[in-house]
């Protein structure tokens, strides 16, 4: 009698980026930005090729379109800025005192 036969369980597929993002429907871009924001990672290399399993990919892709569909966060307004302060500049001239004048240009411009 023959031992039985050791199971093989088939390897997760590689796929490079731009096949990844044609399988799950976005665009190359999309799976770089995944991979930097950390919410995809490589599981290998093939040269400088990254390579990633589908199941993670689609995975992500979940994950990005339940955010999309999360509402916002309730968000409580912002206080309203304080006035600008009145620009003015003091006399240039020793002995003419600390009285501001004006910025404004003579003849109303």
């Amino acid at each position: 009698m023959t031992p039985p036969a050791p199971l093989s369980l088939p390897l997760p597929a590689l796929v490079p980026g731009p096949l990844a993002a044609h399988e799950a429907g976005v665009a190359p871009a999309t799976i770089r930005k995944w991979v930097q924001l950390g919410r995809l990672t490589a599981a290998g290399k093939a040269g400088r090729a990254q390579l990633f399993r589908l199941e993670d990919v689609f995975a992500a892709e979940r994950d990005a379109s339940r955010r999309a569909q999360r509402p916002p966060a309730r968000a409580e307004p912002a206080p309203a800025p304080a006035p600008a302060p009145v620009p003015v500049r003091q006399a240039e001239r020793p002995g003419r005192g600390a009285e501001p004048v004006p910025t404004s240009r003579p003849g109303g411009a």
